[in-house]
């Protein structure tokens, strides 16, 4: 019995050592900001193994399980709650669809005409992900977004809609919060994987090539901070790793997302939109946000909107390093807070989900 518990131990901390990246695997990247960081992990991450797109079926096993042995679709799950359905894997695979519920495939979350259907992005794993097949037809080839009023909401809440992010107006999908920094950080790796391999690829209006334009950069900055790395991800780029042999930097370091598309880094000339701190974030009442260093008394302008882009009316305090925001009287939704510093090529802002 202590020799076969002996093996089973050794045999685990193999596999474990297998999943994480190789001591150093990040250390050419150290120290670089900007273009000199995304270049120095696209040479890290580049060349992967690529798979086959048949072979994607057979990856989903290992890349998006649940728990419970079910497809993990983060367009029809539920965290912390009861999904309306789930899949199992390989009876449930599409196949046609006539509705929501019927059948899960293969989402290029990165939809495929933005880069010309070309390989190897076209069966790359880290942006490929296992989705109901009606709501990934819905979602179709638009730009991931906040919408304002949506034309379309799937049976977990995700939503198909104009857009209210600041910057563009176009139709976008908006995914669940819980799922929303999953997205960002897929494409922090599509646009870090394939730096300047992009020839060719006729983008969106959310991408010029694999860079994004200044309103996704900004909102995927927020999404990536308001939904920070979470065990699924951490178990999914290890599962990736096994079979593609590459890694997602930007969960494995999330703080490489902000030294690239961050501000004073270098990487684009137009005022630099970097994410608030704030706490609780989703909130009942007041909340924190933690003020920047710049910040003073005299050089701030602080503006609150909804979700539609209207102003809204919340009282703020300045308490020293903090301010406190009170959203008690305003209804549930989601709200955008935005301050801006006399004098600084730098807007700050978050969003903020009320209760």
């Amino acid at each position: 019995m202590k020799q076969i518990l002996l093996t089973f131990t050794i045999t685990l901390i193999f596999v474990l050592a297998k999943a994480q990246p190789p001591a150093g695997y990040y250390n050419t990247a150290s120290g670089k900001l900007g273009t000199q960081l995304q270049q120095a992990l696209h040479d890290i991450i580049d060349n992967h193994t690529a798979v086959s797109y048949d072979q994607i079926w057979t990856s989903f096993k290992t890349t998006d399980k649940k728990s419970n042995g079910k497809v993990w679709d983060m367009y029809s799950d539920i965290p912390g709650g009861t999904p309306p359905y789930e899949y199992t894997f390989v009876s449930d695979q599409c196949g046609s669809y006539g509705g929501e519920s019927d059948c899960y495939n293969r989402e290029h979350s990165w939809p495929k005409s933005w880069f010309n259907d070309s390989s190897p992005m076209y069966t790359d794993l880290f942006h490929i992900v296992a989705t109901d097949g009606y709501v990934n037809g819905r979602r179709s080839n638009y730009p991931y977004g906040e919408v304002g009023t949506a034309s379309w909401t799937s049976q977990n809440g995700s939503k198909l809609g104009n857009c209210a992010t600041p910057g563009y107006t176009g139709i976008v999908f908006e995914p669940r919060d819980e799922y929303k920094g999953d997205f960002a950080r897929n494409y922090f790796y599509m646009s870090t994987r394939y730096y300047k391999e992009d020839s060719g690829w006729p983008g969106s209006d959310m991408v010029t090539g694999s860079q994004f334009k200044p309103w996704a950069r900004a909102m995927l900055l927020i999404w990536a901070t308001t939904d920070p790395v979470s065990q699924k991800e951490t178990d999914r780029n290890n599962a990736v790793y096994a079979i593609q042999h590459n890694r997602n930097p930007f969960i494995d370091h999330p703080e490489y997302a902000n030294s690239i598309w961050g501000s004073n880094t270098g990487i684009f000339d137009e005022p630099a939109q970097v994410a608030l701190q704030v706490y609780p974030n989703p909130v009942t009442g007041s909340c924190t946000i933690t003020l920047p260093p710049e910040f003073n008394s005299q050089n701030n302008i602080f503006t609150v909107s909804s979700s539609a882009g209207a102003p809204v009316n919340a009282p703020l305090t300045i308490l020293g390093e903090k301010a406190i925001l009170n959203l008690e009287a305003l209804p549930a939704g989601f709200y955008l807070v935005r301050l801006a510093l006399n004098n600084y090529n730098t807007l700050y802002q978050a969003r903020i989900i009320k209760k």
